[in-house]
């Protein structure tokens, strides 16, 4: 019977857990996201690439992962003097970790490049965020195909 006990604790933690994600992303969620993958590792070629989603806050973009307990973001990505750098569709072993219709857009931004991937829907409105920049801002772009 200590067997079972240890068994149930054990799921028990497990649906825990579960519920801590899922009321994360309901509060963190709250103001609107769009779902997005982030690469966090360049390492390996295709690999290294975070599924999240995105919450725009004022001049921010700010990027949490899925699967994550933290409450803050793994990246912020600041408006102002972000640059798209380039655009592609996804290859080799990414063609497999995203759906086909994502978009690929490599970013500099003034921490360092950044590859973001998300729905070519969710592009337009982020390239509309872009350009909303305020007069002054440094935001540019430098390819746009």
């Amino acid at each position: 019977m200590e067997i079972l006990e240890w068994i149930g604790f054990g799921v028990l933690i497990l649906l825990a857990a579960l519920a801590v994600l899922f009321v994360r992303r309901a509060l963190i969620a709250r103001a609107g996201t769009i779902r997005l993958s982030l690469r966090v590792s360049t390492l390996l070629d295709g690999r290294g690439w975070s599924p999240g989603f995105g919450r725009f806050v004022g001049d921010e973009l700010r990027c949490y992962r899925i699967f994550s307990f933290a409450i803050r973001p793994k990246r912020v990505l600041s408006r102002q003097g972000l640059v798209v750098e380039r655009r592609r569709s996804p290859e080799g072993q990414e063609r497999f970790s995203m759906p086909a219709d994502w978009v690929i857009l490599r970013c500099l931004s003034h921490q360092a490049p950044v590859e973001i991937a998300m729905a070519q829907s969710t592009v337009t409105g982020f390239m509309s965020w872009l350009e909303a920049a305020p007069p002054g801002a440094a935001s540019t772009f430098l390819t746009a195909a």
